[in-house]
Formats: structure tokens, sequence, C-alpha cells
């Protein structure tokens, strides 16, 4: 085992200095890859900055169309709100006006209506109570004048009624 020990040295310390070789090469990688990166960091940079100074920049020229544009809406917003709250006024006056003079007018109708009853009961209660007097006293007349030719006819014919009065029944 003792002869085997150099051996195990010796490829240990090829292997650490293997390592130690890839860890320098990774460095040395790293290094230019770091390098590298910053190039194209700067590179983009360059082409980036010019870009974003122009949308400032229209940022800038825009914020006070758009301040302005949000002003604007704002007060015909409250333009709006005012016309809006007017035109309920108006409306809601024009509906109480026209809820008054529905009554004034009904009120109108209610008492033409109770006139033309009363008048018309009036017309009835003098126009016609006379005519009901003519008309019984007409009637009191056809009845006395019927009841004295029933009586005759009584007399001339009582056979006549019999035979009226079977025909009913049958």
């Amino acid at each position: 085992m003792e002869s085997w020990m150099p051996f195990f040295v010796a490829v240990t310390a090829v292997a650490v200095v293997f390592q130690a070789c890839m860890l320098g090469a990774i460095f040395f990688l790293v290094l230019r890859l770091g390098r590298r990166l910053e190039e194209t960091m700067m590179e983009i940079r360059s082409r980036v900055a010019p870009i974003l100074g122009r949308i400032q920049m229209i940022v800038d020229d825009a914020q006070p169309q758009i301040s302005s544009m949000v002003a604007d809406a704002a007060h015909i917003t409250q333009l709006a709100r005012s016309q809006v709250q007017h035109a309920d006024r108006v409306v809601g006056e024009a509906l109480d006006r026209l809820r008054l003079q529905l009554a004034h007018t009904d009120q109108i109708l209610t008492g033409v209506l109770e006139t033309v009853e009363e008048a018309g009961q009036a017309i009835r209660r003098t126009v016609l109570g006379p005519v009901q007097s003519v008309v019984s006293v007409v009637r009191g007349i056809q009845t006395g004048l019927e009841f004295f030719r029933g009586n005759r006819r009584r007399a001339e014919a009582p056979a006549a009624a019999e035979t009226q009065d079977e025909s009913l029944f049958i």
C-alpha cells in the first residue's frame, strides 16, 4: 500500500493543477465576458438614450396639452351638470304648473257638470212634472172610458171572454 501513496499524491497534484488552470481560464473568460457585457451595455445606452430623450421631450411637450384637455373635460362636465340641474328645475316647475292647471281645470269641469246636472233636474221638474200630470189625467180619462166600455161589452158578450180565457190555458 505504501507504493500507491506517491501515485495518489501525484494524481491529486495533477488534479489540483488542472483545477487551478480551469479556474484561471474561467476567471479570464468571466473577465472577457464582463468587458463584452459592459461594451454591449454602453452600446445599448448610446442607442436608447436618444430614444428616451425624445420620448421625454414628447411627454414634456404633450403634458400641458394633456393638462389642458383634462381641465377642459372637467369644465365641460361642470357645465353639463349645471345645465342638467337647470333643465331639471325648469321641468319640475312646468310639471308643478301643469299639475295646478289640471287641478283648476278639474274644478271648473266639476262645477260645470254639477250646474248641467242641476239644470237638467230643474228642466225635468218644470217640464216633466206638468207633462206627467197631464199624462196622469189622460190615463185616468182612458181608464174611465175603458171602464164604461167594458161594462157594455160584458153585458153584450159574456161568452166571448170565456173563450178567450180557455185559449190561454191550452
